[in-house]
């Protein structure tokens, strides 16, 4: 009868310790890691595409624009040179919208206002806060880098992002199967990038040599708009 008791104890044990480790694990999983620092360079205000990048909900993090930014932005609006005061005010205006983005977490750091340049500032204020920097400019990541800052430029992310072919460039499709329209054969890339190839409605199940178009970029995804090379249309005419 003890023994019975014994092992009764022991499946209860056993299950409140499997619960209590499933209960932990999934407390550790669900715990919000604490927001990262993000400081917005001139550049990248100038630039203008952190906007929509902010709009498209990819700014997670907690986004300061230095106050210091700001000052440099409003010296050049007011300088003599046409160019940079356009330029200028263009990026203020950015940095209003941006404050403007509900999905994301923006707002004007009051950092000192002295002589120290803008750049420095803002290597000082990424390594004083654990922060990064947000910057377009090359050689501002590159010294950043140096001082084992982490930086996020917004010409690698449009690099990464990019169309893998060019117009005018000629990469091999097989047609996997007939257009909507007329004479038209649909081909896919192997990152599932729709090719539409004119002249191609009959080459269903070859590979062919294509020559790029246009690309059209859509809420839905990239569509790519093709033609035969010249030695594909030869090697069909042929036939």
């Amino acid at each position: 009868m003890e023994l019975f008791f014994i092992i009764i104890l022991a499946i209860i044990l056993a299950e409140t310790t499997l619960l209590t480790i499933k209960a932990t694990k999934k407390t550790n999983f669900g715990a919000k890691k604490p927001r990262r620092k993000l400081f917005v360079d001139t550049s990248a205000l100038i630039d203008g595409r952190i906007l929509s990048v902010a709009q498209a909900g990819f700014l997670g993090d907690e986004v300061l624009i230095p106050k210091s930014v700001i000052r440099e932005l409003q010296l050049l609006a007011d300088g003599s040179d046409s160019e940079k005061r356009s330029r200028a005010r263009f990026g203020m205006d950015v940095a209003n919208e941006l404050e403007r983005v509900v999905s994301a977490d923006v707002e004007i750091f009051h950092d000192a206002l002295d002589r120290t340049k803008v750049d420095e500032r803002l290597i000082d204020l990424a390594k004083e806060y654990n922060g990064m920097i947000l910057t377009n400019d090359f050689n501002l990541g590159k010294v950043a880098a140096t001082e084992g800052i982490e930086v996020l430029n917004v010409n690698d992310l449009a690099m990464g992002l990019r169309s893998e072919f060019l117009p005018g460039e000629k990469f091999k499709l097989k047609i996997s199967m007939r257009g909507n329209n007329a004479r038209q054969g649909v081909g896919y890339l192997p990152d599932s990038t729709m090719v539409v190839v004119d002249d191609a409605e009959k080459l269903v199940g070859r590979e062919v040599e294509v020559e790029l178009v246009r690309y059209l970029q859509t809420n839905a995804g990239k569509m790519m708009f093709g033609k035969l090379s010249r030695k594909s249309a030869q090697n069909k005419a042929k036939r």
